[in-house]
Order: C-alpha cells, then sequence, then structure tokens
C-alpha cells in the first residue's frame, strides 16, 4: 500500500475536480491508438480527457471509492446527457435541474456508486463539481476572504483579461495590495491549507514557505497567462466556469470521450496494488498527478522502479511537484530519461498554477 494511504483519511470526496491542467497532461502524453494509460481518478476528468484521444485502454485507479464516485458519476453522464446537460451537472452552467438530471444518470452506476451519490444528494443540486474538500476551501476563500480585499467589480476586471501589459498594470497597481497579500498567506499556510484544503499529512515533505510559493505562482497566473483562458482560476473566484472550460468538457472534446468509454476502467486501489494484480500488464502513459509529493525520497525511488518494470519501452510518465520537490534520482538515470524541454515548455502554459513544477520522464529501455 502506498505511503499516503497510511497517513490521509480517503473516506470522503477531496476532490470534486481534477486540479491538474489536462491540456498540458494530454500534451506531454501524447496517447496514441496503441497505448495502455494508468491514471490516478481523482474526480475523474484527466483520465477522460486522454480517453478523447482513444488510446487502447485507460485504467483509472484511487485509494478512495468516493473519487471514483465522482468518476463513475462523469461515465454516466458522458453516457446519458448532452454537452449543455453536463456543463449543468457539473456546475460550469446555471441549472435548477440538476437532481432530475443526476436521475437520468442514477441507473448507469454501480450499486456502490449509487449508494454514495443517494446519500450525497445535497452535494448534487449546487453541481457535482462544488462537492470535495478542496472546493469548500476554495469557496471559503472565495465567499470569506476575498471580498474583504477586492469587489465583485475587480474580481470581473480580473477575469476580463487582455493584453499581457494590461494584465500586469492592472494586478501591480489595482490588485496587489497589502491586505490581499496578508490575507493570502494567511489563507494558503500549511496550517490552515493542511486543516480546511488538504489532509496535514501531505505537508509531511514540504520544506520552507507554502504561502510564499503559492503566491508568487498566483501573481504568474493573473499576469503571464490570461485569465480569460483560465477556468480553474475562473472556478475559485466565481465559483463556476465563465469564458474557459477544462479540457475534457469542451464541446469539441465530448463525442470523443463518449465514443471511448467502453476502453475506460477503474480500480479502488493503489498503483502498486493494482500492478501486482496485474503483474503481465505494460503500461505506455501514466498520469501520476502529485502523488509523489506524499512520499519520502526513499519509497518514492521505490515506486518509481516498480513503475518501470511494468512499462513498455518509451513510455512516459507525467506527474506535478507542488511543494515537495521529486523528480528521477540519479540511481536510475540508465532507466528513465527527462524531457525537461518539453516539461518546461508545458509547465508555462500550466493555467492550475499552483504547482511548481511539472515533470516529465521517458524510459529509455
Amino acid at each position: 500500500m502506498t505511503e499516503a494511504a497510511t497517513r490521509a483519511d480517503f473516506s470522503a470526496i477531496r476532490y470534486a475536480q481534477s486540479w491538474e491542467d489536462a491540456d498540458v497532461l494530454v500534451a506531454a502524453l501524447e496517447p496514441k491508438p496503441h497505448h495502455v494509460c494508468l491514471s490516478i481518478a481523482s474526480a475523474g476528468d484527466n483520465a477522460l480527457a486522454l480517453l478523447s484521444r482513444g488510446p487502447a485502454r485507460v485504467i483509472a485507479v484511487d485509494l478512495n471509492p468516493a473519487q471514483l464516485a465522482c468518476l463513475e458519476l462523469r461515465v454516466a453522464a458522458y453516457r446519458e446527457l448532452e454537452h449543455g446537460e453536463l456543463l449543468e451537472l457539473i456546475g460550469s452552467r446555471p441549472s435548477s435541474r440538476r437532481p432530475g438530471l443526476y436521475r437520468r444518470c442514477r441507473a448507469q452506476l454501480s450499486p456502490a456508486a449509487r449508494s454514495f451519490w443517494d446519500g450525497h444528494s445535497g452535494e448534487i443540486e449546487p453541481g457535482i463539481g462544488s462537492a470535495g474538500k478542496f472546493e469548500r476551501y476554495f469557496a471559503l476563500f472565495r465567499e470569506r476572504v476575498l471580498p474583504l480585499v477586492h469587489s465583485r467589480q475587480r474580481v470581473e476586471r480580473l477575469l476580463a483579461g487582455g493584453a499581457s501589459a494590461k494584465r500586469e498594470e492592472f494586478y501591480s497597481r489595482e490588485w496587489d495590495t497589502r491586505r490581499w497579500r496578508l490575507l493570502f498567506k494567511i489563507f494558503f499556510s500549511r496550517f490552515v491549507m493542511g486543516r480546511l484544503g488538504r489532509d496535514p499529512a501531505f505537508f509531511r515533505y514540504v520544506e520552507g514557505s507554502v504561502p510564499d510559493r503559492i503566491l508568487a505562482r498566483t501573481r504568474y497566473a493573473l499576469t503571464a497567462l490570461d485569465p480569460a483562458a483560465n477556468p480553474y482560476l475562473q472556478w475559485i473566484l466565481t465559483g463556476t466556469h465563465t469564458t474557459a472550460l477544462p479540457f475534457a468538457l469542451r464541446p469539441e472534446n465530448f463525442d470523443a470521450i463518449r465514443r471511448n468509454l467502453d476502453r475506460l476502467k477503474w480500480s479502488c486501489c493503489s498503483i502498486e496494488e493494482y500492478l501486482d494484480a496485474h503483474r503481465a500488464l505494460r503500461i505506455d502513459r501514466f498520469n501520476l498527478s502529485d502523488i509523489f509529493e506524499y512520499m519520502s525520497p526513499e519509497n518514492y525511488q521505490r515506486l518509481l522502479e516498480r513503475l518501470l518494470s511494468a512499462s513498455n519501452p518509451g513510455a512516459r510518465l507525467a506527474y506535478w511537484n507542488m511543494l515537495a520537490p521529486r523528480s528521477r534520482p540519479e540511481a536510475l538515470a540508465s532507466r528513465l530519461r527527462p524531457l525537461d524541454g518539453l516539461a518546461k515548455q508545458l509547465f508555462a502554459q500550466d493555467k492550475a498554477w499552483f504547482y511548481s513544477r511539472f515533470v516529465l520522464e521517458e524510459v529509455t529501455g
């Protein structure tokens, strides 16, 4: 069992959305028709994004059955609903009929997922994209902290985007106030985030100032990147998607995902447990989210070695660092090659900006 499973609580929805940029992930992994992909499930968005490219199989694994219930409901929604209805169910678009949309999807769910969502019916009416601990943390920031710093009109001006020079000037002159920096650093401190947003165990291997790092990346997102094209920023600041959608929710990807749903399988277990139960399986593409963040360097290397033993030559591993630095140890230099150039290029475009690094590595043999 993975190290995180012994320290963190996995009994409720942590993430009702996948908070890694699937545009970066898909461009990095480039799934091909013959590829087998293994993905951390999270809420399911990024496993579905990989599915849009038509690989032979996408296998989603997660330690948390609540996360797999999120994935199952999304799969049912892609089968049963039209694109606009899917956006309503998620919360990307206004709706007064989400319970009815859920009832249309309900028959497609396994008994376990059906029981889960029947027992969490209060999470459906606001939109299932709001149902996680992480999303509630952002809602607290949006509803209680942000109004102490910036008016709704100023938030709207920020999200309108514009030319790079205009964004930089707006941030420097109107957004980056002393109160903004102070309240941001309090709310996104290790203490507050550990109790309200993530699990305290996830900070075990983090060194240095958490809020300072996130604040620097936030400035980048609000100036170097265009807020009008950033669905993650829009959700954090407004509770919905305004002018942009994540990869899996865009209309141009809807039909491809729906067409390939039978190629998606999921399992409630750790990656190690899944690979041990399927020893003949060989993987071509790995979406590893930020799971190495929660592991000691020794356990990180041990899991990398296990992944390499289950990989085809040329396989790619994609993952993010948020606060704990993790990348291929020198001991594996002969078996795993960093694709640093492409990783840096994609990271510069990463709309889920709170990560400190995107890592892309390729199996050499």
